[in-house]
């Protein structure tokens, strides 16, 4: 079977991943922090779909760490066919007061962590000519919302420039822009999103599975629901000082 590794495979858009891949029979890898919940996982997944899991506890903003995830990638014994970087965290604060250090730590896992997987498993997919990178980005890297939306802006860009780069090859790459999804992501940064409307959540297997599907269509980026397409075409072709306007109010809402 062909094996998939997940980074943030424990909930939210991650753990979707892992069972719509496990349903396409795909061993899996695995990769998040907490090692119970994903002892968890791995024996919920093998026990529903009769796969192999293997574990990877791993803090991606710590070098050593994230280099075990690297070498993971690059085995030739057991290689890995589909990568998704999903892993991630927001800040609900703004950079006028934000705590310097998890800036930093945004940067390393939104942006410095995906490239440095991707650059590792590259190099074993071009010479077998196959492979699928799907890079969990967000309609927020289309609009001027702090440090998470530049730091999603990068991975969508740099998405963008290796599909151009992969596009005479059998290998699909392809940036999920969801927006606001039911996930454990908005408790986590203590975000308050009690005003949101409900028509403006998404549910993750519904973005995953359109995820995929985009990403096997050969499609560059993948933004699901009808109102974030909206929000996106606003974004990415209107005049710039109001988009820079809906990433000022998009960063208060959460606060």
């Amino acid at each position: 079977m062909p094996t998939a590794l997940v980074t943030g495979a424990t909930a939210g858009i991650g753990e979707s991943f892992t069972r719509l891949l496990a349903e396409k029979g795909y061993d899996l890898v695995l990769v998040a922090r907490d090692k119970k919940r994903l002892q968890e996982r791995a024996k919920s997944l093998e026990s529903e779909f009769k796969i192999k899991v293997e574990v990877l506890p791993a803090d991606l903003s710590v070098a050593l760490q994230l280099a075990k995830v690297e070498k993971r990638l690059t085995n030739p014994k057991s290689p890995i066919e589909v990568l998704i970087n999903n892993a991630g965290f927001g800040i609900k604060d703004s950079f006028l007061k934000s705590d310097i250090a998890d800036e930093i730590l945004l940067i390393d896992v939104l942006a410095k962590a995906p490239m440095q997987l991707m650059h590792s498993v590259l190099p074993q997919m071009l010479k077998r000519n196959s492979g699928v990178i799907i890079n969990v980005s967000s309609v927020a890297s289309f609009i001027a919302g702090g440090t998470y939306s530049a730091a999603k802006a990068y991975l969508t860009v740099h998405t963008e420039s290796l599909h151009t780069e992969l596009a005479k090859t059998n290998i699909k790459i392809s940036a999920l822009c969801p927006g606001f999804t039911h996930t454990e992501f908005h408790q986590r940064g203590k975000m308050k999103m009690s005003g949101l409307p409900n028509f403006m959540w998404l549910e993750a297997d519904r973005v995953v599975a359109e995820s995929w599907r985009a990403a096997m269509a050969g499609k560059a980026i993948c933004i699901p629901g009808w109102r974030y397409k909206t929000l996106s075409t606003i974004a990415r072709f209107g005049p710039r000082p109001l988009v820079r306007k809906l990433g000022i109010k998009v960063r208060a809402r959460q606060r």
